[in-house]
């Protein structure tokens, strides 16, 4: 089983909101990635990953909040074992990558497929390609590139769980992934949502416009 990580405990400043509750940019073609599209509201930020990242070697949901965790535990309905709160979330995204593993269960997960909130912009074949390249290349660490760009999600093996718990905190989840290099896997695709990050108005702005 490949656990699903989506970290959101930022302060989301730049964006003025929190980037989880934020309306997803409609251009998406929902049912071509194979989606159910939302009857009335738009899909928020947070709600698009949890969806396109169910896949049947997916399990162990975990949303890891922070400085706006009581409203997204109010605004979007998850087990409560999926939210993780991480209280060192100034600290930085390894922090909450780190309180992820800690809450995982011992010995359960093969690896993690890691999304960031605000790189929204992937889909369920993005997701399943990932995934199918994980399983063919069994303990090496995937990630998807956009015309020779390394994006997200990516999916780190349980092997270098360890590692990443004594990474750096300057460097984060890239000193595992230079460490290992040669284990590294990347799997084109022709997605740039996989190498967007929309963290304030103005790149929001531009990518509604493609809609």
């Amino acid at each position: 089983m490949i656990a699903v990580v989506i970290l959101s405990a930022g302060e989301s400043r730049r964006m003025g909101r929190p980037k989880a509750l934020v309306p997803l940019p409609n251009i998406l073609n929902e049912k071509e990635a194979g989606l159910t599209p939302a009857p009335t509201a738009q899909k928020t930020f947070l709600e698009h990953l949890i969806e396109v990242t169910r896949h049947p070697r997916t399990g162990a949901l975990r949303v890891v909040v922070g400085a706006h965790a009581a409203e997204i535990r109010a605004r979007v309905k998850l087990d409560e074992g999926a939210l993780v709160f991480n209280p060192e979330w100034q600290r930085g995204q390894l922090s909450s990558l780190q309180a992820a593993i800690r809450s995982l269960p011992k010995d359960a997960t093969e690896g993690m497929l890691v999304c960031l909130v605000d790189h929204p912009l992937i889909s369920a074949d993005v997701v399943r390609r990932v995934i199918g390249a994980f399983d063919k290349a069994k303990n090496k660490i995937v990630i998807p590139a956009f015309r020779g760009r390394r994006g997200h999600p990516v999916i780190f093996p349980s092997a270098m769980y360890a590692e990443l718990l004594s990474a750096p905190e300057n460097v984060g989840a890239r000193a595992v992934v230079r460490a290992h290099e040669r284990e590294v896997v990347e799997v084109p695709v022709e997605e740039e949502g996989v190498v967007l990050n929309l963290n304030d108005p103005e790149s929001l702005a531009r990518i509604a416009n493609l809609s």
